[in-house]
């Protein structure tokens, strides 16, 4: 009956092991030992415990006392309001590392459009006789012409996914 004491008004109060077993100066495996019934506290530590606990020395010798639910209940929706902070907290980093990505998208694709313009397709006066030459200008070619008619769609791509992303409100 008084380790069962012991654990339920500890648990009542918030504490653990360790911080019981710190406010008393013993181990944490001297309360572990008490609540499991494997030992108990001699008087003096009983007297110790009870103000530890701001419980009297009957309370904790006498019936056996049983955790209040509302108790339970704060302490589950106090945890479980932590964990879905840090999971917001996830998601709106997600979140801004996918409007970041879809933004350097559009810039990077309208950079690029802009070099292959400035650039004017050099391989086109290249000398196609040579067979080497022609395979590269031919590889040239034909990711420029991807690129070209690709490009509008990854920009707006890019756009759509950046403004699905952003900071709502």
């Amino acid at each position: 009956m008084l380790n069962e004491n012991i654990k339920a008004i500890r648990k009542s109060k918030g504490l653990s092991q360790e911080e019981l077993a710190v406010k008393l100066n013993v181990v944490r495996q001297t309360i572990s030992k008490w609540e499991q019934g494997l030992s108990v506290p001699d008087s003096d530590l009983l007297i110790s415990l009870s103000e530890a606990l701001e419980t009297p020395v009957s309370t904790l010798l006498g019936k056996t006392i049983t955790e209040p639910a509302a108790d339970d209940v704060k302490a589950i929706a106090e945890k479980l309001e932590v964990i879905n902070l840090q999971l917001a907290r996830k998601k709106a980093a997600k979140r801004k590392i996918l409007h970041g990505c879809f933004l350097a998208l559009c810039v990077f694709v309208v950079i690029l459009l802009a070099v292959f313009m400035v650039w004017n397709s050099p391989y086109q006066n290249w000398n196609y006789d040579d067979p080497e030459t022609a395979v590269i200008g031919v590889g040239l070619h034909s990711l420029e012409w991807l690129f070209v008619r690709a490009a509008p769609f990854l920009v707006l791509g890019g756009i759509a996914g950046a403004c699905m992303t952003r900071k709502k409100g």
